[in-house]
């Protein structure tokens, strides 16, 4: 854990009815003030790679955020490389027609890696169809991370051992599966913390302010993710949005909001570290924000080029979380070419692993059909699963 997360959690209230006026007056600052995120946003590494000065951080009373570790940053950013590798090569995959769909995450990864590291081992994770990255950080196996794209009827990975929701496609539905969650383990008296993720688009439908406003009624550890990068597919955020950010949203239901670079993974690292310890020790929910973007298109079925301009691509290109964290390290005398060349290394291994598991056949059985619709299957199935094991018998009888 970082310094950021340990002395939040000192200083914040430990008892599961902490309401968030409590909290702001273990920082000595307003409910107000603990509640509004901070103007602009949290940026503790700048584009290039030079650490802010602190008057320079987008901080202010009761918003500070310390900088993590040199350890976990190191760590943080082999997982980013990873990450970027994992996109580049899961749409290479999409090309040669051994993944149905892909939705990349390049020019994302900082807040994909951030997502998961600070969670701990019990702690859920609840993503969206863009979160591979996130999911496999958390301790999926990247290729049954990749099942589903594939085309595969089930989602891969078991959801339970990986303390990890399914990646779904419906928007928004997740954030109620991770507020139920939450639930269940404050009433269990657990002191599991849900982190659920979204985009900007998903902050429009119903779904998300269900699922808010229960977290905040009920006071759940719940740490909503928000990755805004500009454009629920082609709709942009100004026309979907008319709040000042879409942290600010969080205050309407009575809990924190707040703002952070989503190209810079020390700031992600800082401010989720800290609301995740904040949730865990009875602070309620929170809303973190993160302003990013996706270079590549919605999915390989996406013409991007439609709805935005590549001079808008261009200067995201060049806040490239992975070249900023790489800048930072080396500066730092944490990252060496040594250290390079591991990452490289595992980055490559991990690319090799997904390019022999998608390129191998899936074994199916189609009686998977009706095994897993009820756990006590109806007459109809058991005549339906009858059928169909006489038919396959049948067919191989002839061959």
């Amino acid at each position: 854990m970082t310094q950021a997360a340990s002395s939040a959690g000192a200083v914040r209230p430990g008892t599961p009815s902490a309401r968030p006026d409590a909290a702001a007056r273990a920082f000595g600052i307003t409910p107000e003030d603990y509640m509004l995120p901070t103007r602009g946003q949290i940026q503790i590494i700048d584009e290039q790679g030079r650490l802010r000065p602190a008057a320079e951080q987008g901080t202010a009373p009761g918003h500070e955020y310390p900088l993590p570790e040199g350890p976990e940053l190191l760590a943080a950013y082999e997982r980013l490389v990873i990450g970027r590798r994992v996109n580049d090569q899961n749409s290479a995959l999409v090309r040669q027609g051994r993944m149905a769909v892909y939705p990349s995450s390049h020019g994302q990864e900082a807040c994909q890696v951030a997502a998961a590291l600070c969670l701990r081992e019990g702690d859920w994770l609840f993503p969206t169809y863009r979160d591979s990255v996130a999911v496999m950080t958390k301790g999926v196996d990247p290729v049954e991370a990749m099942t589903i794209f594939r085309g595969d009827w089930h989602g891969g990975y078991d959801s339970l051992k990986h303390k990890v929701g399914i990646q779904c496609t419906p928007l928004t539905t997740q954030l109620l599966h991770a507020v139920g969650v939450a639930h269940a383990a404050k009433l269990r008296g657990e002191d599991t913390v849900v982190l659920a993720m979204c985009g900007d688009g998903a902050t429009s439908e119903g779904d998300f302010h269900e699922a808010l406003n229960f977290a905040a009624v009920f006071q759940l550890p719940v740490v909503f993710f928000v990755q805004n990068n500009g454009y629920a597919i082609s709709v942009p955020l100004s026309a979907q949005s008319a709040a000042p950010s879409l942290a600010h949203k969080a205050v309407g239901y009575g809990m924190a909001g707040e703002r952070v670079d989503g190209n810079d993974l020390v700031a992600l690292l800082a401010v989720l570290d800290r609301g995740v310890e904040l949730a865990r020790n009875g602070s309620g929910p929170l809303l973190v924000e993160a302003h990013t973007y996706r270079i590549q298109a919605h999915t390989n079925a996406d013409d991007a080029t439609r709805y935005r301009e590549d001079a808008e691509v261009q200067a995201w290109l060049a806040k490239d979380p992975v070249a900023r964290m790489r800048t930072y390290l080396r500066d730092g005398g944490l990252l060496d070419d040594a250290g390079e060349e591991r990452i490289a290394a595992a980055a490559e291994a991990t690319a090799t692993t997904l390019r022999d598991g998608m390129n191998a056949e899936a074994k199916i059985d189609p009686q998977d059909l009706f095994r897993y619709v009820y756990t006590t299957p109806t007459p109809q199935l058991v005549e339906q699963s009858a059928r169909l094991a006489d038919e396959l018998s049948r067919e191989e009888d002839t061959k």
